[in-house]
Parts: C-alpha cells; structure tokens; sequence
C-alpha cells in the first residue's frame, strides 16, 4: 500500500477470501483499483471509506463470464 493514504476503505466487515479460511474481522484498502491492504487499519486514511459493521466482505470474485468460444 502507497504511504498511510488508499482510495477506499471498508472498515470492520467480516472478511471471506475464497481460500477456504475461516471469516476474520478485518479492514479492507483499495488502492488504484486494486486491494492493496486487509487487516487492522486504523491509521490509514482514505478518500471514501465504508462502514461494513454487520456485514460481509467477499474478496477475490472475477467476472469470468465472455463470450471467447
């Protein structure tokens, strides 16, 4: 992640990353369009941030779907 500063931030959702592993509570940072950060983020500012208490955040997901056959 570039300085203490990313574009957004979703704070305090439970996050599930497609691994397999176990939901954790964390803060995600995006960063130029990019996840750049998840974990405790306190301290790290950005321009939009979002209050994900109560919620879900599912990383990773990739919209497969073309039409190339």
């Amino acid at each position: 992640m570039k300085g203490d500063h990313s574009d957004l931030i979703i704070r305090g959702g439970t996050v599930i990353d497609g691994t397999g592993g176990p939901r954790v509570a964390a803060d995600v940072a995006v960063t130029d369009g990019r996840i750049s950060a998840v974990g405790d983020l306190t301290g790290t500012q950005a321009e939009t941030e979002i209050d994900a208490a109560g919620l879900v955040v599912a990383l990773g997901f990739i919209d497969a779907h073309t039409h190339d056959d």
